[in-house]
Formats: structure tokens, sequence, C-alpha cells
């Protein structure tokens, strides 16, 4: 009896556990309190009458809300390797005719180096039971209760065939774009910002307390194996497919090739293409495909012989430093930015780069004259990373933050206790904020308003055709001709005054969310904005919720409440949701009938100019169909929605076999599925 009691207690123990670090980490339940106390109770009772059962550290001892991470250290049960790098064709030809002299090989599988933390997934029986960083190879750090915060990764494998016991081998990475909405938020709070994804990564993983990497949107891709019991594999492209088929979150950026040639064609289509890539890559990994040629060549005494790195050259270049000078945005922030010699780096040529702040630019050492190191990663604004000091000539001069808003000659200051930024505190009439404001409005981010962009937010202040953001939905034909911006007209002969107004009508019917992020209060970005209109129903119950009240929702916290309380208590504000109620702007959440869902199950990716839709337009209208828009090429892709000029993405398509659709075959698919 006590065996089939012991099974019982490690049954409970495990089961109580997850449910604890559902509700008080993840805050996703997926049972109620009565279930939980259920066995908890269960688990009580058998310890009672088997006390030489219970463990130390039962959950029935200990306060559930009670997780923090440790990095205790822990042996991985196989060696967890590196890789040998490679940096040019020569090098890797010598690589190919030492590994092929050794062993003939007749496939090689190439796959994209991820730029992330390396991980060991220990799996027992099916369930994550220890995940591991790396460390020296033999030893790393425990974050198993970190590692099990990331969405993509399944707690419990799933489907035929699953060992017994498998180390699966991978990497934790930070997306992109939620990389840069991280450190936008955190230099917003004027806390330290991330050099760069891995280190956004590494620093996420490895926080004491896991609630906060479960609010760090992780992902992790696996490539490898370790110890593995209960299963083989006889190539490594099968053993990708058995991980993908139990529920791991594999790459849809392998191939298995035969020639040297096509190897170097895939090193070099994706060196071109590697900002169409969700995350960062540092190279290509290539591979001997099959695992009983990998046994034979292998392993040195920190590599497998039958594997490589090729590595990428950094998208790092210098360039002169002129001048170091500062802009004030939309929240009154005032930003250093380096003035600097053009240069050409990651495909286009910069003259500025973001310095975040003084104290980034004092800890960064970098002084007006030096020469500068600064890297543009995709999209990524471009970034000062440090002087090249051994180039200095003496004449260099250190910055000094100004005083007073170069734009309107107020007081610079720290607006709240703590903060490192300092913000001109004129936020009504400073002409600088005013004008980042209004063209933030018009901005995709915010109710996507064709024509208002910056020159036309600035004609519309520098005109005196407004006062500020409260008279934009007031505008007529009659205003707009005092300035002869909005007289000009396009390619289409329609005025830029005309194609306005029409913008503007089209804006009044935005979502309620697209309103609260429109006003610019300061934190509330789309995540919280949904979620609040979503919880309240209208901008009036918004203004009218405390700040526990509001600090509940999901998405927003006290800091974003506070914001909120701030933004409703200034008279000004509240004139700008009256004139624009007045003008018919959408102040209630509406719920509506359901669209009909005639994309469900669909994966769209969309390429080039849509002439019906934006681009943040047409995301929405697929997601309302039941659809989904990625941002990568794939086999699992249903289409690829093509407009004017498409990118590379269109030639994934083709060459992948994705189905290529233009607008009006999407309409069609929208009516009917």
């Amino acid at each position: 009896m006590s065996t089939k009691a012991r099974r019982r207690i490690d049954e409970l123990t495990q089961e109580i556990r997850d449910h604890q670090f559902k509700y008080y980490v993840l805050d996703k339940p997926t049972i109620t309190d009565a279930e939980f106390d259920a066995l908890l109770r269960e688990l009580g009772d058998l310890e009672a009458k088997y006390p030489e059962l219970r463990a130390d550290d039962s959950p029935s001892l200990n306060i559930g809300g009670g997780f923090a991470t440790s990095f205790e250290q822990h042996d991985h049960i196989e060696k967890m390797m590196s890789l040998d790098n490679v940096f040019d064709s020569d090098e890797l030809n010598a690589w190919f005719d030492r590994t092929e002299k050794e062993e003939p090989v007749s496939e090689w599988l190439c796959e994209l180096k991820v730029d992330g933390l390396a991980i060991n997934l220990l799996y027992e029986d099916g369930l994550l039971t220890r995940a591991l960083t790396r460390g020296n190879g033999v030893t790393g750090e425990d974050v198993t209760l970190n590692v099990k915060t990331i969405k993509n990764l399944p707690h419990t494998l799933v489907g035929e065939g699953v060992p017994s016991l498998i180390e699966v081998r991978g990497e934790v990475y930070f997306p992109l774009e939620a990389f840069a909405e991280l450190n936008a938020s955190l230099e917003e709070l004027g806390k330290p910002l991330f050099a760069n994804p891995r280190n956004g990564a590494a620093g996420s993983l490895r926080q004491k307390d896991p609630r906060v990497s479960a609010q760090r949107p992780l992902s992790v891709v696996v490539h490898g194996i370790g110890a593995c019991d209960g299963a083989t594999f006889s190539s490594q492209s099968s053993a990708y497919e058995a991980l993908k088929g139990w529920g791991l979150p594999t790459s849809d950026h392998y191939r298995v090739l035969t020639t040297r040639k096509q190897v170097n064609e895939f090193i070099a289509h994706y060196e071109k293409h590697r900002h169409d890539i969700e995350h960062e890559i540092d190279g290509v990994v290539i591979k001997v495909n099959q695992r009983q040629q990998q046994a034979a060549l292998g392993f040195t005494s920190r590599a497998p012989k039958w594997a490589i790195a090729f590595k990428y050259p950094p998208e790092e270049v210098t360039t002169r430093l002129l001048d170091i000078k500062v802009s004030v945005g939309r929240t009154g922030r005032v930003t250093p930015f380096a003035f600097m010699e053009p240069v050409k780096v990651a495909g286009s040529t910069v003259t500025n780069a973001t310095l975040h702040n003084a104290q980034e630019v004092v800890r960064k050492g970098i002084l007006i004259g030096d020469v500068v190191v600064i890297r543009k990663a995709g999209d990524v604004i471009p970034e000062v990373l440090g002087p090249v000091v051994e180039q200095r000539t003496g004449s260099e001069r250190a910055f000094v933050m100004p005083t007073h808003c170069p734009d309107c000659g107020s007081e610079l200051r720290a607006i709240t206790e703590g903060d490192i930024d300092i913000r001109c505190p004129n936020t009504q009439f400073c002409p600088a904020q005013l004008r980042e404001r209004i063209y933030y409005i018009g901005s995709r981010a915010a109710l996507d308003i064709d024509v208002l962009g910056y020159e036309s937010a600035q004609a519309l202040l520098s005109d005196k055709i407004i006062e500020d953001e409260s008279d934009l939905f007031d505008l007529t034909a009659e205003k707009l001709s005092k300035s002869d911006f909005f007289q000009k007209k396009d390619g289409s002969a329609a005025a830029n005054a005309e194609k306005l107004l029409v913008a503007l009508e089209q804006a009044k019917t935005r979502p309620l969310w697209r309103t609260l992020v429109a006003l610019s209060i300061r934190h509330v970005g789309p995540t919280a904005a949904q979620s609040l209109a979503s919880t309240f129903g209208s901008i009036d119950a918004i203004a009218k919720a405390t700040a526990d009240e509001l600090a509940q929702v999901d998405g927003v916290g006290a800091t974003i409440a506070d914001s909120l309380i701030e933004w409703f208590s200034q008279q000004w504000h509240r004139d700008i949701i009256s004139q624009w109620k007045g003008a018919g702007v959408t102040m209630v959440h509406q719920l509506g009938a359901p669209a009909p869902q005639t994309l469900s199950g669909l994966t769209f990716v969309v390429t080039g100019g849509l002439v019906d839709f934006t681009r943040d337009g047409i995301a929405e209208v697929i997601a309302a169909h039941g659809g989904k828009v990625s941002s990568s090429v794939s086999k699992k892709t249903n289409y690829v929605l093509v407009g004017a000029d498409p990118g590379s993405k269109l030639g994934k398509a083709q060459e992948l076999g994705v189905s290529v659709i233009d607008e009006a075959q999407f309409k069609k698919l929208l009516a009917k599925a």
C-alpha cells in the first residue's frame, strides 16, 4: 500500500505545483479554487496517514505563491557542447574538406544560428522537469520556473513515441518587435536598457521572481538532442520532425542539402534576408544530417566535428560624432541624440542615432568629436555603442545636458521622484510636444489618418489652423484653405485638404482603444488600451475609475493607473475629450455582432502596399474574421497577400510553394471561405 501511496503523493505534488505555478506566476489558473482545494486535501490526508512519505518541501507545508528562482547548479546528463566557427568561404571549404576526408557525407542540414541564450530542457516521461543554461557545458544554472513562463514551450510532450527521458537543446530569444517595445517601456520608466535582444533574453530569463519573466514575451526554438532513452533518430532532420510532432517549437528555416554550392546559396540568401526573420541571427549552422555519420565523426573537447557555425560579419560601423543634440517627445521627455557624419549601415544611410538619456552618454564615455561605433539591426533605430578611444585627438568635448527646453524655454526637470529622464513640464503649450502629439495621432499606432504626417502637423500649427489637438476633428475645407501645404495636389489630383478631411471622418470610427492610444497618455500603449476599453466600455467610465480599479485591469498595473489618474485630472485633457466627442470620435467600446469567421484557421503574411487597407487595418480585418497574421513566411503560411512593391517575402512564398494572392482574391476569401 505504501508504494501505491508514494506514487499518488508524487502525482498530487507535481499536479498541485503545476497549478500553483499557473495561478501565482502565469496568472492563468486552469481549475477552480474548489478543485485545487480538493487536491490539496487529498495530499494532506495521505501525508497524515503516511507521515514518513511527506517531503520537507511538500505543497501542504508551503505557501503557494512563494515561487522564486534560486539558480542552483546541476549537471547536464550529456555534456552540452559549443560550436566551432568559420567566417568566410575559404574557412568553410577547409571544414568541408576535413569532414569529408574522415567520413563521406551525403546530406548537410543548414539552419539559422539564433542569437539567443542556449538552454537544455529535460523531459522525463513527457514532463518538463528541469531547464538549465549551458554554463560551462558540464554544469548549468537551474532556470526551470522562468523557462516554464515561455508561452510557446510545452510543459508536457504529446503524440506517439515520446521517450522516457530526453534532453532537448535550444535557444531562448527575444522577438525583435517585442524587444523594441520592452526597451521603449524601460526607457519611458527611466530604467536601464538592454543592449541587444540576446542580453534582453538572458536578463529576462535570469530574474529572481519568475513573475517578471512571465511578463517578458520570450520565445524558444529547439535544435538538438542530448541524452535520450526510448527513442532513436536516423538523421538530424528526422529528429526535428519528431520534436515537432511532440509539440516542441522547431524552426521552419532549415533545409537538407546535398552539395556545397547549395549550402553556400543558403548562407548567402539569409545574409541578404537576415532582417526578414522575427529574431536576430548571427549566422548559419551546417550539420552532417545522418546521425550514424555524426557518431563516426565524433567530438573535440568542446565541439562536435560534424557541425560548424558560419558567422556573418557584425552590422557595426564607425563614423564621426559631430554633435549631440536633444529632441522633445510627445510626453515631454528630453532625449539626446547623436548627429553624425553620414554612414551606411544595414542597408541605409544614417546621420542620427539615439543616446537614450544623459546617463547613457556618461556611461558609454562618449565625447562630441569622437569616432564612434554605431549599430543598426533591421528596422531598429541606430544606436551608438561607444567611442573608439584610440582615435581621439584631444579636441573632443563633453556633452552638457541643457537646462531649458530648446523649443519653449521652460526649465527642464524630473517630473517624478527617482526619474532619470528630464522633461519639459510645459505639456500643454510646448510647440515640440504639441507637434509630436498631433503627428502621433495620425500614425498607424494610433488613429492611422492618411496625410496627417510630420509636415502636415507642422503646417496645421505654424499656419495657426489649429491651436492644439482638440481642434483636429473640427477642421473644414475653409480652414485648410489658409495653408499652401493643404492646397497641394498629389499624383491622384486630390488636394491634401480633401484627403485629410476624408481621412479624419474615417478616423472617427476607429475603436475606443485606438482613441485612448491617440491621446498620448503616458505608458498607455495598445495592450493596456484594449484591456481598458473592453473592461470599462467607455472613456467616461475610465475617467471615473479609481486607481485601484484601473490597476486591477489585465496589462495595466499601478504605474499606468497612476498615469491615467494624473492625465484625467487636467482640465485641458478633459476638454480634448469633450471636443472630440462632440465631433463624433468613438468614445464607447463597440461590441457589435461578431464578424463571420470566414478566415478561421488561416495564416496570412502581408507584403507590399495595399489599396483599400492599411497594414494595421488588414491585420485587424484578418483577426476579426478568425485568421492570423504572421510576420514571416513558412510552411505553415496559407496565403501571402501581395500588394504594390512586395518585399522578399514574395520570393520566400514562391520558394516554399505557398499560395500567393492579390487584394481582389483576398476580398473573395473574406466574403466566403
